[in-house]
Formats: C-alpha cells, sequence, structure tokens
C-alpha cells in the first residue's frame, strides 16, 4: 500500500488479521519493512501490525532536502493519523530504534510501549566522519561497494553461512537503497543526540542489543536503558541484527514484553 506522507510517497504494509491493539516495527539504515516479515508473521494474531519504508528506503522516495531524525518521526506520525492510529506499541532496530526515541519523546501519549534493538542516544563525535564517508560513498559510487563491510558488520559469520535464505532478501534491500535516501539518512544519523533527553521517556522500554554487535557496541545499548527509568535490558547472542539472527528469542521476549501488566 502506498499513501502520501509529509509529500512523500510512502510504502506501509499492514496486517490486522488479530483486530488488536497496534505494532509498529521500524527498520535498520539501508533496509526495508521486509526485514520485519518474520516477526510481522508471529504477532499479527494478536496485534495490528504495521511496517513501512522509512524515507529514501525501499519502495518509499527520497525526499529532494535534507531531513532529521525528528523529521522522521514526524513521517510516522502523520503515517499513523492517516492510518487512523492514536497510540501504538513501537519497535525499532538500528536507525529504527533512533527513530522509535525520538518519536516517544515527541509523542509519548502515542507509544504504549517502546522497544529499541541495537541502537544508539547519539552519534558521538568520533564517529561523524564516518557517516559523512558513508553518505559520500553512495553518492559518489552508489550503495553496491558498500554491501559486503555493511553485511559483516549487520551479521555474524556463522549465521549468513548457516541462513543464506535470510541474507539474501537483507542484501537486495540494501543494493537497492536509493544511494541519495541512504546519504541523506547517515546525515540524520550523523546530528542524532537524545542523551540528556531519555529520562522524560515513561513507557515501559525493552532494549535489546548483540553481544557480537562492533557498529553499535552493546554499551550504547546499556546507556539506553539506564537513562530510562525502568528499562528492561537484554543481550542477544547476535551482531547488529539481534532481531533476525535471534529471531525466536526476540520474538519470545518481545511477546513477554508487551503482554506484562502496566
Amino acid at each position: 500500500m502506498q499513501v502520501n506522507i509529509n509529500g512523500i510517497e510512502t510504502r506501509y504494509v499492514l496486517s490486522n488479521e488479530g483486530g488488536g491493539p497496534w505494532l509498529t516495527f521500524i527498520h535498520q539504515l539501508g533496509g526495508d519493512l521486509a526485514v520485519w516479515d518474520q516477526l510481522a508473521g508471529y504477532f499479527r494474531d494478536d496485534y495490528t501490525v504495521l511496517r513501512y519504508d522509512v524515507r529514501g528506503h525501499g519502495a518509499t522516495a527520497a525526499s529532494p532536502a535534507p531531513f532529521t531524525i525528528a523529521d522522521l518521526a514526524g513521517d510516522l506520525a502523520a503515517l499513523l493519523d492517516a492510518l487512523g492510529a492514536p497510540a501504538t506499541h513501537l519497535v525499532g532496530m538500528s536507525m529504527g530504534g533512533m527513530i522509535a526515541q525520538q518519536f516517544a519523546l515527541d509523542h509519548p501519549s502515542r507509544v504504549n510501549t517502546l522497544t529499541i534493538a541495537d541502537s544508539t542516544a547519539a552519534s558521538l563525535p568520533e564517529a561523524r566522519a564516518t557517516w559523512d564517508q558513508r553518505a559520500a560513498a553512495a553518492r559518489r559510487d552508489g550503495m553496491e561497494p558498500l554491501v559486503p563491510a555493511t553485511l559483516e558488520r549487520w551479521l555474524t559469520p556463522d549465521f549468513r553461512a548457516a541462513h543464506p535464505e535470510a541474507v539474501e532478501p537483507i542484501r537486495e534491500a540494501l543494493s537497492r537503497t536509493l544511494p541519495e535516501g541512504y546519504a541523506k539518512a547517515c546525515e540524520a544519523l550523523r546530528d542524532f543526540d537524545v542523551r540528556s533527553k531519555l529520562a522524560d521517556i515513561r513507557c515501559a522500554t525493552l532494549v535489546v542489543a548483540g553481544r557480537h554487535d562492533t557498529g553499535t557496541p552493546p554499551a550504547a545499548s546499556q546507556a539506553i536503558a539506564d537513562a530510562i527509568r525502568g528499562a528492561q535490558f537484554e543481550l542477544l547472542d547476535a551482531a547488529h541484527l539481534a532481531p533476525v539472527e535471534q529471531s525466536q528469542r526476540f520474538a519470545a521476549l518481545l511477546e513477554t514484553f508487551l503482554e506484562r501488566p502496566v
């Protein structure tokens, strides 16, 4: 399905077989909504599951102007408005986790619970050059040269060898990402910093990290959990895409978390 959100043609998939509470998944940089296919199938009997492509990713158009993570959180708010969703359980991975944090800060009444996977509350000063380099490389050479090193960061060697059926769709989505959309998202991530605001988040929060994540070390995710009152922290045997690599464990954690009394 396509809908115009803030002037951008946006792709989304809504699975509401269960007709239950809203549950929204936000993908990683260089990904698309398909990364959540397995988890959406797991939860759709009990929840109204929403997945969408962030601007400049998948089948969602890129915007001509630069944007911030706050703008991406605004896109989500407008999408929920268009679909008639007053509030949602929110799950974000990597870049999606940053968008989820921003959304929880900007629209606290619209977040039932918050789940953040493999993410950080800020891009540290020493990482700014890396984001600029990735943006420049995408604009100069396209996405394909970025793919091998990215997959090495995202998934452990054992998982890549054992599950090519899971790796290939992720590779294809990364390869198909619009270079300009990727570059602008890199620049948005470069400037993201909500560390001083995390204590304002009051909803129930689950933070998940991958033990072998070199791009976003577990300590960065642990810091988010430490800053949000009552947040639960879980470490999985995975690299950067823990909800993919440890999908059954992540699904079990999320199911328990969503069902716990408020």
